[in-house]
């Protein structure tokens, strides 16, 4: 784990440049200083592949080295994902200690994470990062601070530790399911209100605790760093034409974000699949923001809600030199121009959230066995039966139900509403 104490560790960053993908260390170096390091210097190498070695060419290790001494480094970061064998080379010859991109992340992850639910999810990124690269020497394991806590485990015990980490692995993914439940409920609470369901999501440090803290006057902690924040938070925010809405503040995205990530905090960004509305947030002012908006659009397909309704909103116009030129790109989306910091546009943007919000409640019918009480019982509880009409072989229900809880029903029961006046036959 990177020090972040009193004196900083002083980083190496470098990137190789392969054919078909250009490098570009300034968000490696965000992250590096969002870690609590100071960026000394900068290597870029251009190859047609990687070594499967040093992942490096040997001048380019060379050079590397001599940057680490001239420049009295601690530590190495790479932009990219190194195999353990490339990370115990090149510390051999470098002789500092090698992060890669996907280890940097979880470090910053773990530093960031409070809540328990947040902790339980880092653990397991940790855990499933180190898994594949236990070797005799144990420094895989001290280099993530946390979770085993041991140093050296020594190559008789290698297989102990591996099912020692397993266990560990699955004893996480319960709690976490646990957590799941448990959001569930509070969100079928909030659907059952009557609270259609928003989600601020977006490229980490694009503003969205701060555009939320702006809108509904909540106070989340929000500074001008990545991943400044992990943890969702919802709120009650009310439009203009008086509904109220769930909005929920998730994690910021970020490219090439690694998969273990994407997984373990799958039961946070559950909240952005159960959404009726996103509000992609963007940092208008960023010379990346093409690349940024596709990073989170990736994300985005990668959890299979790329198509919920979406808005969205070019956040810091203060930022901008000259806004009422302001041309975003080309998009289907219907998008609004605001500062979250002085307040600019914020009336349009909860205007804007007004008239995409999905349709109104339903009016749908169901065809149940009589066996499927559970799913009936379900119905009665959340929305409001007006009809009900009992046969042989079940039950025939006419509720109003919104959206939200449509969905809800077809995951939790296997159930879809009758489509048009079509019969039925009861599974």
């Amino acid at each position: 784990m990177l020090n972040s104490d009193v004196q900083k560790d002083k980083a190496i960053i470098a990137a190789l440049e392969t054919p078909g993908q250009a490098s570009d260390l300034r968000e490696l170096a965000a992250l590096v200083t969002t870690a609590g390091a100071e960026v000394v210097a900068e290597v870029v190498q251009s190859r047609t592949h990687p070594d499967p070695a040093t992942y490096f060419g040997k001048g380019k290790v060379d050079e590397i080295a001599a940057l680490v001494a001239a420049n009295e480094a601690t530590l190495l970061v790479v932009d990219s994902e190194l195999t353990p064998s490339q990370i115990r080379n090149l510390e051999d010859q470098i002789e500092v200690q090698v992060l890669d991109r996907t280890q940097l992340i979880i470090d910053i992850f773990s530093q960031r994470a409070r809540t328990y639910e947040g902790r339980l999810q880092v653990e397991i990124a940790q855990l499933s990062y180190a898994l594949p690269r236990l070797t005799g020497r144990g420094v895989e394991m001290s280099r993530l601070g946390g979770g085993i806590g041991t140093r050296g485990p020594g190559e008789s015990k290698l297989e102990y530790d591996r099912r020692r980490i397993r266990e560990r692995i699955s004893e996480l993914r319960k709690e976490v399911a646990k957590v799941r439940r448990h959001r569930a409920l509070l969100r079928a609470g909030r659907v059952r209100r009557g609270y259609p369901l928003v989600s601020l999501v977006g490229y980490t440090n694009a503003g969205k605790s701060t555009l939320l803290n702006a809108l509904t006057k909540a106070d989340i902690f929000a500074a001008d760093m990545l991943f400044a924040t992990l943890d969702p938070t919802t709120r009650v925010l009310v439009l203009p034409n008086g509904q109220e809405v769930a909005i929920t503040d998730t994690v910021g995205f970020i490219s090439r974000l690694p998969h273990m990530l994407v997984d373990a905090f799958r039961a946070t960004l559950e909240e952005v699949q159960e959404s009726d509305l996103l509000v992609h947030v963007v940092d208008a002012a960023s010379p990346d923001l093409q690349d940024q908006m596709d990073a989170v659009q990736k994300v985005l397909a990668e959890l299979k809600a790329d198509d919920k309704p979406q808005i969205l909103v070019y956040n810091k116009a203060d930022l901008l030199p000259n806004k009422w030129h302001f041309l975003p790109p080309v998009s289907e989306y219907p998008w609004v121009l605001v500062s979250a910091l002085s307040g600019e546009g914020l009336v349009e943007l909860c205007q804007l959230i007004a008239e995409n919000l999905p349709d109104a409640p339903q009016t749908v019918a169901y065809f149940l066995p009589h066996s499927r009480g559970e799913a009936i019982s379900w119905l009665f509880d959340n929305g409001e039966v007006l009809e009900q009409e009992y046969q042989a072989d079940g039950v025939r229900l006419s509720v109003i139900l919104r959206p939200a809880l449509i969905r809800q029903a077809a995951k939790q029961f296997a159930i879809e509403p009758i489509k048009g006046d079509a019969d039925v036959d009861a599974e």
